[in-house]
């Protein structure tokens, strides 16, 4: 299962996020989203667990937790492809 994991300090590392989920089972991997021009954090990143259970249960735990004096959230990543589009809207005359 892929994971969203946002508000992150900038101080963050893959190498935290791995540390932090692999208390809950085998981390495949973990990647923190840079500036591609500054090469800065953008304070979110992606965990991916093999098993869903034990993701499950890793959400369930770090939700809200504080790390690096930051509140993380960590959710199910949203599998994109599929951009959310308003309806336009007919006028009628």
């Amino acid at each position: 299962m892929n994971i969203y994991v946002g508000n992150l300090s900038y101080n963050v590392t893959a190498d935290d996020l791995k540390t932090m989920f692999s208390e809950f089972g085998e981390v495949e991997s973990s990647k923190i989203i840079t500036d591609k021009f500054s090469g800065r954090s953008k304070g979110f990143g992606f965990v991916e667990m093999p098993s869903n259970s034990e993701a499950d249960q890793a959400i369930k735990a770090l939700n809200g937790k504080p790390m690096d004096g930051r509140a993380i959230k960590v959710n199910p990543a949203d599998p994109g492809g599929k951009k959310k589009t308003k309806k336009k809207r007919r006028f009628q005359s």
